[in-house]
């Protein structure tokens, strides 16, 4: 099994910026990438960002890319998302996902390829 533990949400008015950070405890030699979804008030859970354990190119949503910037510390089984010109669409609780099998372009978008989840951290933006 996998843990996973975000931290880092809060209010911040339109155009600043917030990091969020994951923690990963467990079986983590498990996982090949972790990502970033978020989930706003009435609507569905969608993909933001993710990257693989071992590098490569990130991937991300249209609606954040030149915006948000996903990393990771393989070493420390952490990974961040660093959110900038925040806006008040980008409202919403996001969660930090492991998944255990390689992604493609297309699977990395979805939910059911992801095995792990965090709880979530509420990301507020103000206008």
């Amino acid at each position: 099994q996998v843990q996973l533990v975000e931290s880092g949400g809060g209010l911040v008015q339109t155009g600043g910026s917030l990091r969020l950070s994951c923690a990963a405890s467990g079986r983590t030699f498990s996982t090949y990438a972790m990502a970033w979804f978020r989930q706003a008030p009435g609507k569905e859970r969608e993909f933001v960002a993710a990257i693989s354990w071992g590098g490569g190119a990130p991937y991300y949503a249209d609606s954040v890319k030149g915006r948000f910037t996903i990393s990771r510390d393989a070493a420390k089984n952490t990974g961040d998302l660093q959110m900038n010109s925040l806006k008040p669409e980008d409202t919403a609780v996001y969660y930090c996902a492991a998944a255990r099998k390689v992604l493609t372009i297309i699977t990395v978008r979805r939910l059911d390829a992801y095995d792990y989840w965090g709880q979530g951290t509420q990301v507020t933006v103000s206008s």
